[in-house]
């Protein structure tokens, strides 16, 4: 039983029974390192829980798989937590489920563009507080003035820089996001 911690060795009984000794001391310790292990685990499981509810929660819909890849990563660099939506519609289903701190959103999009995510936003009373950037290859004065109209905090267009959807996700969110933003 050499290097077996918590057992000095065993005897033989006179009826051939094998009884191990134990060394308590060490079965304590044992215990009680277990324990601190599992404690320290629990807390670093609910730090990084914690952490993820501290981030911003931002959804992004656009049909461009490339646009989705690119924004999130843009706002991951920055502390934020992206949500991503294909489109309309898959937007519409997520955002009976969870509300994000702000959405940036496209026009041209399949099964529901921009513009009819953004008219269901503002007419849900769950939702019609939600801050809405869209950015899109549209811009034509006539396309953001209908988004404005529409409800829409900021209207970037593509190819948009880094620094301006992060400036406008600052202005629009406020002191929150420069807590929360690196």
């Amino acid at each position: 039983f050499n290097g077996v911690s918590g057992i000095s060795g065993a005897t033989v009984l006179g009826d051939g029974r094998v009884i191990v000794v134990l060394e308590l001391a060490a079965l304590v310790r044992n215990i009680g390192s277990q324990r601190q292990k599992q404690a320290e685990s629990r807390a670093l499981r609910m730090a990084r829980q914690e952490a993820r509810q501290e981030k911003l929660n931002i959804m992004v819909i656009d049909d461009s798989i490339t646009m989705r890849r690119v924004t999130s990563r843009i706002l991951e660099r920055h502390n934020i937590h992206a949500i991503t939506a294909k489109d309309g519609m898959d937007a519409v289903a997520m955002l009976q489920t969870q509300v994000p701190d702000l959405a940036i959103l496209d026009i041209e999009m399949p099964r529901m563009d921009g513009f009819e995510v953004v008219a269901h936003v503002r007419n849900q009373s769950n939702l019609r507080h939600l801050p809405i950037i869209m950015v899109t290859s549209r811009g034509g004065e006539k396309h953001r003035e209908r988004a404005m109209r529409l409800g829409v905090n900021d209207y970037l267009t593509k190819p948009y820089q880094e620094d301006q959807l992060i400036e406008s996700i600052r202005n629009i969110l406020g002191e929150r996001a420069l807590e929360l933003m690196t």
